[in-house]
């Protein structure tokens, strides 16, 4: 089944330095349709203004990745952790017991990017962070495990959670088939261009629920740039 979360339902926030769309219900006065899916319960699409960013401030117990899709990231922790991130990179940071971390645009353009939060497989551990490129030529016309909570996914980066962040590229015309286990829930979002799935029109930014679905078709009408989340 595929469920479309178009980008003029998605809840937002306009913080002056930050704008934010929600791909996933993040209070009560949201849209319940915009419910988790299993270990996936945050995708927040942010806007970060020139010198904005968000102040050191604390987490425990969640997985969140970062997938830059515009700019530069500049992340500080608690652990001794500093990195930039890069257009097309990943972050990850595992939680843990706890720390505490800054995130700016360390840039001269607006940052965007994808904040991506799930639940870990169990609470606790030492809390860690890590950063690699990928460049896109590599995923292009198939989808690349970026992150992952299985070992078994080699060259991914490794996540405590029961989940995979995948990415792909399409040009023009280009299509890929993939297969999903019907148990398994998926988010796919296209964060540039348009695509079809399964022969659904989805816009730029928007977002599709997969669930109960053993293979789906994506199709790219322009030039396309895909992020995707198996979920447990």
């Amino acid at each position: 089944m595929l469920t479309h979360r178009r980008w003029d339902s998605l809840d937002k926030a306009d913080h002056g330095w930050l704008h934010a769309k929600y791909h996933f219900l993040v209070n009560v006065q949201g849209n319940p349709a915009h419910h988790a899916l299993g270990p996936l319960i945050i995708w927040n699409d942010d806007e970060i203004a020139v010198g904005g960013g968000f102040p050191l401030h604390g987490h425990r117990d969640m997985e969140i990745i970062t997938y830059v899709r515009q700019g530069v990231l500049g992340h500080r922790d608690s652990i001794g952790s500093e990195g930039t991130i890069q257009t097309g990179d990943v972050q990850v940071m595992s939680a843990g017991t706890g720390i505490r971390h800054s995130e700016f645009n360390k840039g001269g353009v607006p940052l965007k990017l994808y904040q991506v939060w799930l639940l870990p497989r169990e609470p606790g551990g030492s809390p860690r962070w890590d950063t690699r490129s990928f460049p896109k030529a590599d995923r292009s016309g198939r989808f690349v495990i970026l992150a992952s909570g299985f070992a078994s996914d080699e060259g991914a980066l490794p996540i405590r959670a029961d989940a995979r962040l995948l990415g792909a590229t399409l040009k023009a015309g280009q299509r890929i088939r993939h297969e999903f286990d019907p148990a398994r829930r998926s988010y796919l979002v296209a964060a540039s261009g348009r695509i079809e799935v399964n022969g659904e029109p989805v816009g730029p930014l928007d977002g599709v629920a997969i669930t109960k679905l053993a293979a789906a078709e994506v199709s790219a009408l322009e030039d396309s740039e895909l992020v995707m989340v198996d979920a447990g």
